[in-house]
């Protein structure tokens, strides 16, 4: 009777413990196939490798894992980022520090809630042979520019820390037909292209430049790339946008660990109709960014309010804005 009594005893708690298995893996299907909310972002412009960390998130399932069903769309020209999430239609876009100042001087709701690249890109480059030596030769000198107004006031401050007259510089909005500007001579330098970018693509063609870094003439060394929304998206779409940082956050991880695997999958979503990617190219690229996403003692996307107030100074000493606006308003700080 004893020896039944504890056959039957074993038999029930076997069934118990098969019973919770399956409630288990119930609860963990349940949660794989949990609805995914939809999350919209744009990015600056085509695929590169600045996006690697982002097309990893997503296929290394990490946006999935924070509940997320993320859409990454591209802009039809610069300004659609900014502007497309200052209407909401849009949740983060990626954008410029200081087009978000210029912004929000006139009354724009938009702040930035993470730093992607945290010094300047955007360099003036100019052919090797072109005679410029220093930016005091840019006088009586045609510099085309991709029609982002920033690029006025970061010409006028490198041309005028070496004593040069901005008066006597043409600046032409020649869209972004930098390279070919360039490499054709229709004009002699180029602001707005970028170091990880226009200057490797140039080399790979055979065209050796010369460029002037802004931080090194006057110029705060702003940060070049965030993410932007808007004050109504961020406060009903807190939660949304923390968990968007989080994958995101992963997926950098795992490109400053693995930079060639993240970059074979950039390389697997590339626009090859609109913006065919080299792969030399962007490894280079990728190089010349990793040092500039992650400062030490600063987490990845954190954001100093120190800077903010000397890019918000350089502006209006240079008379870009007219208004100086919050700094509180200007930024949060989402990386944890």
């Amino acid at each position: 009777m004893k020896k039944k009594l504890i056959v039957t005893t074993v038999i029930l708690l076997s069934l118990f413990l098969a019973a919770c298995g399956e409630n288990k893996e119930e609860v963990v299907a349940n949660e794989s196939n949990q609805e995914l909310q939809e999350f919209d972002i744009m990015l600056d412009w085509y695929p590169n490798a600045v996006h690697s960390y982002l097309y990893t998130a997503v296929e290394k399932g990490y946006f999935e894992e924070e509940g997320l069903k993320v859409n990454i769309r591209f802009p039809a020209n610069t300004t659609d980022p900014i502007n497309m999430a200052a209407t909401g239609d849009i949740d983060l876009g990626i954008s410029y520090q200081p087009d978000v100042i210029a912004a929000r001087a006139e009354g724009v709701p938009v702040k930035s809630v993470a730093a992607i690249v945290r010094n300047p890109l955007n360099h003036i480059i100019f052919l090797k042979d072109s005679g410029i030596k220093r930016p005091k030769d840019l006088e009586g000198k045609t510099v085309g520019w991709p029609g982002i107004p920033v690029n006025e006031p970061l010409v006028q401050t490198i041309v005028e820390s070496d004593g040069g007259d901005m008066g006597k510089v043409k600046m032409t909005d020649i869209g972004f037909e930098l390279n070919a500007a360039i490499a054709t001579k229709r004009v002699d330098a180029v602001s707005g292209a970028f170091i990880n970018h226009e200057v490797p693509v140039l080399a790979a063609e055979g065209i050796e430049t010369n460029h002037f870094n802004p931080v090194d003439y006057g110029v705060p060394s702003y940060y070049e790339l965030l993410f932007v929304t808007n004050d109504d998206t961020w406060e009903t779409k807190q939660d949304e946008i923390r968990s968007f940082w989080r994958a995101a956050t992963k997926g950098y991880e795992f490109m400053r660990e693995k930079p060639d695997q993240a970059l074979d999958i950039l390389l697997k979503n590339q626009d090859e109709e609109n913006f065919p990617l080299n792969e030399e190219v962007e490894k280079e690229s990728l190089a010349e960014l990793l040092p500039r996403m992650e400062a030490e003692g600063e987490m990845f996307g954190s954001q100093s309010e120190d800077l903010w107030e000397e890019v918000v100074q350089w502006l209006a000493d240079t008379e870009y804005i007219k208004e100086v606006p919050d700094i509180e308003e200007l930024f949060i700080n989402i990386a944890e």
